[in-house]
């Protein structure tokens, strides 16, 4: 198991609304938090206020289209979705700027919702979560930061690892494994929402087009050779605590990341 713990490439300001859509999503949660024990009342409230494509198609419910994007199925979802807000979220932010990126998250949501909604427009199964917003910023940090080192956290039965991989193979490894998703699962299937996904990032690298080619488009990578234009974040090594098994010495610390 792979999973991203932080990037290499820091924010010059505070990305407040990256904050303030953080604090939006778990204040929706814990409100609606007591619903989770009642399986009725929580599909009641996804019916209600989650993208339900029927709804749509017989000409309701279009404020879903906003309010989808701040309801999460369980915690595991919530924190999956704000772990890639908040490593992500930041460097998209002080790119567009504040108001602006706030509008460019929601249009992506926008973009996710529409791309699931054609694939089942007649479909009462509702759709929640933040992920195809989030989508749209892994797909902008694609374009503007491909060579970015992110550290992925491995975990594998007994063996634990922090690893720095190029942000083009992290996300664009994610963005493939959405289209395999989408194209491999029944379009009225519960589950992912593949296509939401796929939806969102495409329309995160088209919406951030423009602004890349002001920046001058490939003179950006190449000046900066695809890494972002400043000083990446330094983590100092700890010592682990576990021991290693070496040639020449029968128990070596190990250095970690952290």
């Amino acid at each position: 198991m792979l999973i991203p713990i932080r990037d290499h490439n820091p924010s010059a300001q505070r990305p407040y609304v990256t904050y303030a859509l953080l604090a939006a999503n778990v204040v929706v949660f814990v409100l609606f938090f007591p619903l989770y024990s009642d399986e009725y009342a929580l599909m009641r409230l996804f019916h209600e206020w989650g993208m339900l494509p029927a709804r749509l198609t017989y000409g309701e419910g279009y404020a879903t289209l906003i309010s989808h994007q701040f309801l999460h199925g369980d915690l595991l979802h919530l924190g999956a979705n704000m772990l890639f807000l908040w490593i992500f979220g930041d460097n998209m932010e002080e790119v567009w700027g504040h108001w602006k990126f706030l509008l460019f998250y929601l249009v992506c949501g926008l973009a996710a919702a529409g791309l699931q909604y054609a694939t089942e427009p007649t479909s009462m199964i509702p759709m929640v979560g933040a992920s195809g917003a989030i989508a749209g910023v892994l797909g902008g940090y694609f374009l503007f930061y491909p060579r970015a080192r992110v550290d992925m956290f491995l975990f594998l039965i007994i063996i634990f690892r922090i690893i720095p991989v190029p942000a083009w193979l992290v996300l664009g490894s994610w963005f493939v494994f959405q289209i395999l998703g989408g194209l491999s699962t029944p379009a009225d299937a519960g589950g992912v929402a593949y296509w939401a996904h796929a939806g969102g990032f495409i329309a995160g690298v088209v919406l951030c087009l423009p602004l890349w080619f002001r920046m001058g488009g490939r003179a950006y990578w190449q000046r900066c050779a695809g890494h972002p234009p400043h000083a990446e974040a330094q983590y100092r090594f700890v010592k682990s605590d576990i021991p290693k098994a070496g040639r020449k010495s029968r128990f070596k610390p190990s250095p970690w990341r952290r």
